[in-house]
């Protein structure tokens, strides 16, 4: 038995819908721990591909419950719509569970977020305007909406009054918008909540049923690392914590319950949104690594940012997470690089680093020091056994395990379950028995 956190080690985008899917078949249960529709995953089954935002991808295994934790926050309207495209492709939601605990982003936190973000001008985050930062807020001054209140008319009547005279005064005298209608939000949501009641569950007494009952758990994580509220690129991060942490807190349970955490990465690296970011890209191989890449948002259509491989960002992520082991994705998409970069430290006026900043002015200054090794000018999308990968490939993954100081236990070269290189279970295999530096 293994209880399993899989988080992003980069900016987030880093192809975890894949490996979270290709773990599911370990899992009993599958727990999505924070973040809302503002992240999204792509999965590729039998040449379907499968857009989720909230659903967690082990859906796609009819044995397996998912469950959207308290950490969470719900769009109703987008997972109705999830529910509705997965029926369609002939998916069991049988096992789809909601905290009943769960706060849910309602039509003024669109409003709110877009119109921040317009007011924030040349000083723009970049946020995706699905409403996420708005719904955190309110839930830390406890004036949010949770699912549990869909399910009451008189409770969500009483938990609306106040936050909604508040959100039309502001956005009628701040931002200059429109008064929202309380009648009809409610019901709107109403009609939400009875359409999701079945789903419905005590988040925290299901899991450690299943944990009581020897069954294996995975946490899945949205967004990555450097986009955690209070570990990340401040200001320019998520309003929740992707981080490992993160899960013992959205799913409410004991970090004694955590057997292992793995981390996933690209093998170069991509953000989206504003923010600083040392080793992008410009000219011919950005465009390169994005059109292999397919680097567009799921949850916004935006072209991602690209760039070399940061061992800086990496060696972070293994210590903020406590990683065990990583899943490299994409190493395919290198495959047509005369050479390829790797950031192996950081000058910070005139001095050699190999830390993460946690100054964001510093973090901002970094120049990246490279070291170039020769590509492999091959194709590795059929590889499925280490010993398929050109030696230079070898050598890449080899240089990253080094870099970050954790083994390699899963190497993705494309979109297909089957385009993967599993080197060790990551979660039954003993933790060292893998490929490392």
């Amino acid at each position: 038995m293994a209880n399993v956190v899989v988080i992003g080690a980069q900016w987030g985008d880093e192809g975890k819908g894949k490996i979270t899917d290709l773990l599911s078949r370990s899992a009993d249960v599958v727990v999505r721990y924070q973040g809302g529709v503002n992240a999204g995953h792509t999965i590729v089954v039998d040449q379907k591909v499968l857009k989720l935002h909230l659903i967690p991808s082990g859906i796609l295994y009819p044995e397996t419950i998912c469950l959207i934790g308290s950490g969470t926050v719900v769009d109703p309207k987008v997972m109705l719509e999830e529910i509705e495209m997965l029926k369609e492709n002939s998916i069991d939601i049988s096992g789809l569970q909601l905290s009943s605990t769960a706060h849910v982003t309602m039509p003024y936190h669109r409003l709110i977020d877009k119109s921040m973000e317009e007011r924030r001008g040349l000083n723009k985050i970049g946020t995706t305007g699905r409403g996420i930062g708005p719904t955190y807020a309110d839930k830390a001054q406890r004036s949010g909406i949770r699912v549990i209140d869909l399910l009451d008319e008189k409770k969500l009547r009483q938990c609306l009054e106040v936050p909604l005279a508040e959100k039309n005064e502001l956005l009628c005298k701040i931002y200059g918008k429109e008064a929202l209608n309380e009648e009809s939000i409610i019901q709107e949501y109403l009609n939400y909540g009875k359409q999701l009641e079945p789903h419905v569950v005590d988040c925290t007494r299901l899991i450690h049923q299943a944990s009581r009952n020897k069954k294996n758990i995975l946490f899945e994580g949205a967004q990555g690392t450097l986009l955690d509220l209070d570990h990340g690129t401040y200001p320019f991060v998520t309003s929740s914590n992707p981080v490992s942490g993160g899960a013992c807190i959205g799913a409410g349970v004991g970090p004694t319950l955590i057997d292992r955490v793995i981390g996933v990465a690209k093998a170069y690296t991509t953000r989206v949104g504003e923010g600083p970011f040392p080793t992008e890209l410009q000219g011919i191989v950005n465009d390169q690594l994005c059109s292999r890449g397919g680097e567009y948002g799921t949850t916004t259509g935006r072209r991602r940012r690209c760039g070399w491989f940061d061992g800086v960002i990496g060696k972070y992520a293994v210590q903020v997470n406590g990683l065990d082991c990583l899943a490299i994705t994409k190493l395919d998409v290198l495959d047509e690089l005369e050479e390829i970069k790797i950031c192996t430290s950081y000058e910070l006026n005139g001095e050699r680093i190999d830390y993460f900043p946690s100054n964001a002015d510093d973090f901002s200054k970094c120049s990246p020091v490279f070291k170039t090794i020769p590509g492999w000018q091959s194709s590795t999308e059929h590889c499925r056994k280490l010993e398929d990968l050109p030696k230079a490939a070898m050598a890449y993954l080899r240089l990253l395990a080094e870099l970050m100081e954790v083994p390699i236990a899963i190497v993705s070269l494309g979109a297909s379950r089957d385009q993967t290189i599993v080197v060790e279970d990551p979660i039954h295999g003993p933790k060292r028995a893998l490929l490392s530096s």
